[in-house]
């Protein structure tokens, strides 16, 4: 069975306006070695539908793009992507896949199928799986940036405080800071 981890990028206040973090080579590189790590993608609909409006152009070479950037779109199309959605049935993106039903049951069978383990980034959907305790790790890049504004980390709540363990805490270049937790059974 593969594992569930949580990746976002987060303000030192909890912003995930993904607008507010520091988009640079460095972070495009965290973010595909993690995809590189992982068997697939797992998001909700709107996150999906932010990435659909413009990855896929990017990886057709629609978009002019820097190297780095570049890579990220190709190995993303490439890269089995499950979406969320009680709303919407159709994900034409390539190698998109519709997971419907009962969430704890559709995100399990996900898990037990993806040895390499699952990439979660969606912060509304992550609130939702934590609450059902399956999200096994957080790898979260703290920007050097306090927004001011929402969406935050969580803002929802959960109904108990998750105990994790530090894995790394890697700083980056640009002052961000590349998080590894696991969560504590």
């Amino acid at each position: 069975m593969g594992q569930l981890t949580f990746s976002i990028n987060v303000t030192l206040d909890g912003c995930v306006d993904h607008q507010e973090g520091i988009a640079d080579d460095e972070t495009h590189a965290f973010f595909t070695r993690l995809m590189d790590e992982s068997g697939a993608m797992l998001w909700g609909r709107i996150t999906y539908e932010m990435m659909e409006s413009y990855w896929p152009a990017v990886a057709r070479g629609d978009v002019e793009a820097p190297p780095a950037i570049l890579e990220w779109a190709v190995k993303l199309d490439a890269k089995p992507k499950y979406v969320v959605s009680s709303t919407r049935k159709a994900f034409p993106w390539t190698n998109s896949h519709h997971i419907a039903g009962d969430l704890r049951t559709g995100v399990q069978r996900l898990k037990d199928a993806t040895p390499a383990g699952v990439l979660l980034c969606s912060g509304k959907l992550a609130t939702e799986l934590d609450r059902l305790d399956l999200i096994d790790e957080y790898k979260v890049l703290v920007h050097p940036r306090i927004a001011g504004h929402g969406p935050t980390l969580y803002q929802s709540g959960l109904p108990s405080t998750r105990r994790l363990e530090l894995i790394s805490a890697t700083p980056l270049r640009s002052g961000a800071v590349a998080t590894h937790y696991r969560r504590e059974r």
